[in-house]
């Protein structure tokens, strides 16, 4: 039975597969999006956007608008690329891992049946930690 680990944060994924207890990285996703700041991505260009402007806005709102949907886009890309990998019964389990919010957007981009195959969820950024950072994560997730 082949375990799928996603590891992710809303700039980069990393897809682990787990048979017996060998983790291997199968495939990393990049969304450059993710790594912008607000401005840049309402702007579309960097350093035009007014800062006071941008920090009162984002103060009173308590969210950034952009930046929340590009998480929508990542996620929604890291979805079907797991549910490809259920349809094509290459995934038997699945343990996702990533920071509070992204964790949530992402469940929800999820279809019912891939959700179901959900054995584990950690709510940690481990998306740019080393192998053993993450297998010893992880490890006791069966």
């Amino acid at each position: 039975m082949t375990t799928y680990i996603v590891v992710a944060d809303a700039a980069r994924a990393r897809v682990f597969t787990r048979d017996a207890l060998k983790l291997e990285e199968k495939e990393s996703l990049v969304h450059a999006e993710g790594r912008l700041h607000e401005g840049d991505l309402v702007t579309g260009t960097t350093g035009s956007v007014d800062e006071s402007t941008s920090h009162t806005r984002r103060a009173s709102r308590g969210d950034s608008v952009a930046l929340d949907h590009e998480a929508e886009i990542f996620a929604k890309q890291i979805a079907e690329r797991i549910y490809k990998a259920r349809v094509d019964n290459s995934m038997d389990k699945l343990i996702l891992v990533a920071p509070p919010r992204f964790l949530g957007v992402l469940r929800d981009k999820l279809d019912g049946p891939t959700t179901k195959l959900i054995i584990h969820t950690l709510d940690k950024d481990l998306s740019k930690a080393p192998l053993n950072d993450i297998q010893e994560a992880v490890s006791d997730m069966r």
